[in-house]
């Protein structure tokens, strides 16, 4: 990578080097196992121009999208944060919701209950039928500007326009942007959520940089790359899901709110909007690197068991950088029947379903989507029945 993709400045400095792993969303099956894999650079940059973090291109969104293996209405949590942000929306009987990358429609059936008119927009093939299958209304395609003036003909624009957790999965960002400024209504609004570069430097939460990432934002890059794209960034909030996100609230024009001067504030007194803020992450992830290592290899010396909860790509990150194999975590469990009977992607760790956990009673269960840490504390409390803990790796490694 040479040149920025938001402002095109060459000014590039480096954040982090995690090595060449495979992309996260890669899950193997048995067959694959005697295939060889093909790894890519993941070296975090941050453009001190604008300060876009940033990783290359070395995928495309077809790569990972076309047929995904993550499915939204998994995670009860996210689902009830959907149900609670369609909830805060003034929707009346003629509105009219898009979202995009809307999954198997975990928040568009919100939508659907409250009798507005929605529409998904969705480019994986699978996950899309599942959103049509629970009765909301999917196409199936990526957005540029060309398709959502294809949506505004058919369909007519949109009161809101929602973008949640896909911002960061797009490599021409200012093509995107225009895309959402299509489908948006001139007295519409749009929200993006994404997840904040902040918390991402602050808690060490380094495993969410993978290859369909390709760019993390602050409030200061992501206003810059809505109004790239014709959008103004109006008004801004602090979530906790993914380890802490931003709701971003853009219009095609507006003033900036008080909360976005505000999180611009915090972003510069952590050092984010000059160099200094970036300098020693590379130790704090080598830390927690370190620590995770040294448990592991001491439970598997003391003859204890370790298996994972959660197949997510920010595990895969985290497994790949520390080279934790099945001699350290002999297997992992997830909600998602797709993902059963396969393999992570590099570290090759064999994947089950959850009730593996309480027919093999380990004495650990390291949980991997530690972001869902409430649910999971919840849903695992059973493994108290015969000793078991609870091992979480981010930001710092924690036993409980």
């Amino acid at each position: 990578m040479t040149t920025c993709r938001l402002c095109g400045s060459t000014d590039l400095a480096g954040v982090v080097d995690l090595g060449a792993t495979p992309p996260c969303e890669r899950i193997l099956t048995r067959e694959q196992l005697d295939e060889p894999e093909v790894t890519y650079p993941l070296h975090l940059r941050v453009c001190t121009s604008c300060w876009l973090a940033q990783i290359p291109p070395l995928i495309t969104p077809e790569d990972t999208f076309t047929d995904y293996a993550y499915f939204s209405s998994y995670s009860a949590s996210w689902v009830e944060h959907a149900r609670s942000f369609v909830a805060g929306l003034d929707l009346r009987p003629d509105s009219f919701v898009v979202e995009v990358a809307s999954n198997d429609g975990y928040l568009l059936r919100h939508v659907v209950d409250r009798g507005a008119r929605c529409l998904g927009i969705e480019p994986s093939v699978n996950v899309g039928q599942a959103a049509r299958e629970r009765g909301v209304p999917t196409v199936t395609a990526f957005l540029t500007p060309d398709s959502a003036r294809e949506v505004v003909r058919e369909h007519g624009r949109a009161d809101y326009v929602v973008a949640n957790n896909v911002y960061a999965h797009i490599p021409d960002v200012i093509g995107f942007t225009e895309g959402l400024r299509t489908l948006v209504a001139d007295d519409g609004w749009v929200s993006v959520e994404v997840q904040h570069l902040l918390t991402l430097m602050q808690l060490n939460q380094y495993d969410t940089i993978y290859h369909e990432h390709f760019q993390y934002y602050t409030v200061a890059s992501a206003q810059r790359a809505l109004a790239g794209g014709g959008l103004t960034l109006v008004d801004v909030e602090l979530l906790t899901t993914h380890g802490g996100s931003i709701r971003l609230w853009a219009r095609p024009s507006g003033t900036p709110s008080q909360r976005v001067s505000d999180v611009l504030a915090m972003e510069k007194a952590a050092g984010l909007h000059e160099i200094s803020g970036y300098i020693d992450f590379t130790e704090r992830v080598a830390r927690v690197r370190r620590d995770l290592l040294g448990f592991l290899v001491g439970a598997a010396e003391e003859g204890s068991t370790v298996v994972g909860y959660g197949a997510p790509g920010k595990g895969n990150t985290l497994l790949n950088h520390c080279g934790i194999r099945p001699d350290l975590l002999t297997y992992t469990v997830d909600r998602n029947p797709y993902k059963h009977g396969k393999f992570t992607p590099g570290a090759r760790i064999p994947i089950f379903g959850p009730e593996r956990i309480a027919a093999d009673r380990p004495d650990y269960v390291l949980v991997l989507p530690w972001n869902l840490r409430d649910e999971l504390v919840d849903q695992l409390s059973y493994i108290r029945d015969w000793g078991g803990r609870l091992v979480f790796p981010i930001p710092t490694l924690e036993v409980v």
